[in-house]
């Protein structure tokens, strides 16, 4: 059975001294030990970003990818064998911003992909430029003035896009995170993990005491997670409260289980030697 110490990696994380991800980093390799997931049948995708260099540092099968494409590169490794378990990790910029028109299409595909979005607010790797979930009127180097747009609600698009397991994590609630995770991959589905992740470096104002004056556990309100109007209502709440934990789920067909083409068995296990494809050649090649 899998253990944290089969999970390391020859290199360590760089992120700065009290960095979020080390928390994410660390709850993600704890969800796979709690799912017993061996890891040559883990696969975790990145873009571009700080947090994108999670697959460098967990010892499971890794793809880092170019700036905002880590969902098209798992759809892809998904579709050839789904017996994996696809794990997409990206930041807010990464995913929210330049990847946005894939984060929606996959998740109305509701393809069964585990996604983690660790949400600082900024754009850490290029040292503290404002990012699509950045707070109106939020000072950076790029707005010195202050953002002018309103930011993007990664929750709400979710519940608008039909996703199908929809949470938001706190980087400084690491159990909660974990158990977070291992929900989210062990749902048949489309699975959305916002995670609450303090930069602090380049973020002063959203910092981990400001977030820990405000969130609070929707499982501890007695909120129903199949209430797709009331999961709405909560994506909308900001600064005062900021709910955590899992705003909705639904049970749907994924879009696997609509391709009769590997209803028997993944791509890369069905058999090539008897399928001729000179016709196909002689005409298009």
């Amino acid at each position: 059975m899998v253990e944290l110490a089969d999970l390391k990696t020859v290199g360590q994380p760089n992120w700065c001294p009290g960095c979020g991800n080390f928390a994410i980093w660390h709850a993600l390799k704890s969800a796979i030990v709690e799912l017993r997931l061996e890891p040559h049948n883990v696969v975790i995708f990145s873009g571009i970003g700080c947090s994108s260099k999670m697959p460098h540092w967990v010892n499971t099968y890794g793809f880092h990818g170019i700036h905002g494409r880590p969902l098209p590169i798992a759809t892809g490794a998904r579709l050839a064998n789904n017996n994996l378990t696809v794990i997409a990790v990206g930041g807010d910029g990464d995913g929210y911003g330049i990847g946005i028109g894939h984060f929606i299409h996959a998740m109305r595909r509701n393809l069964n992909i585990t996604y983690i979005v660790t949400n600082n607010q900024v754009y850490g790797l290029t040292t503290g430029q404002t990012s699509p979930t950045s707070d109106k009127g939020f000072t950076t180097k790029s707005t010195p003035t202050g953002v002018i747009e309103m930011p993007i609600n990664p929750i709400a698009l979710a519940i608008a896009s039909e996703a199908t397991y929809i949470s938001r994590g706190f980087s400084k609630e690491m159990k909660h995170l974990t158990k977070l995770i291992v929900d989210g991959v062990r749902h048949e589905g489309f699975a959305l993990i916002d995670v609450l992740q303090p930069c602090v470096t380049f973020n002063r104002k959203n910092t981990y005491e400001w977030f820990s004056e405000r969130v609070y556990k929707l499982e501890e309100t007695g909120y129903d997670v199949t209430n797709k109007q009331a999961a709405f209502l909560k994506s909308l709440e900001w600064n005062g409260r900021i709910p955590i934990g899992l705003f909705y789920r639904e049970i749907r067909p994924t879009y696997e289980d609509e391709l009769p083409q590997i209803a028997e068995a993944p791509l890369v296990r069905q058999r090539i030697e008897e399928i001729n494809i000179t016709a196909l050649m002689d005409e298009f090649v």
